[in-house]
């Protein structure tokens, strides 16, 4: 059986994100992107990560240029924007496909798992996973990492066993 914690991503800053580091403890991805009206959610996330993290929730930023080419930087670019312009100090991939026939492999799975309603149609779409690794969540652009939703379904993955 696949689950989150069987996948491993370039990293943003080189090297890579195995995820199996991060077992038995919630993921909440997110495709984002720079150049996006949603783009101040990073702010959201890193709040989530504030206040979640020491209690076992792992949030990766999964960089894409999928959606109106609004991820165009590079690596370093992209990595200095979000630590300059939101303080990130959560774990982030280095730019990826989510969609389609190019999305990586995370994206299929979940594609896969979630089905069709949960493919990610524009930037930061967010997918919640439990201590096991599975979807339990998701979430489309139009919910702010912050809203009461996401933090009730990261409270939940959190007390479970």
């Amino acid at each position: 059986m696949t689950c989150v914690y069987d996948f491993i991503l370039p990293s943003l800053e080189g090297g890579t994100i195995d995820l199996s580091v991060y077992r038995d403890r919630p993921v909440l991805l997110a495709n984002t992107a720079s150049l996006c009206g949603f783009t101040p959610q990073y702010q959201g996330l890193q709040a989530l990560w504030t206040q979640y993290h020491k209690a076992g929730l792992v949030i990766v930023g999964i960089p894409s240029n999928d959606f109106g080419h609004q991820e165009p930087g590079t690596s370093e670019e992209i990595a200095s924007f979000c630590q300059r312009n939101y303080g990130v100090s959560f774990p982030m991939a280095a730019r990826s496909s989510v969609r389609g026939a190019d999305a990586i492999p995370l994206f299929r799975w979940l594609d896969n798992e979630l089905g069709f309603f949960a493919r990610p149609r524009w930037n930061f779409y967010k997918y919640l996973t439990d201590r096991h690794g599975l979807p339990t969540a998701w979430f489309s652009s139009l919910t702010p990492p912050t809203a009461w939703r996401v933090r009730k379904a990261v409270e939940r993955a959190l007390q479970s066993a």
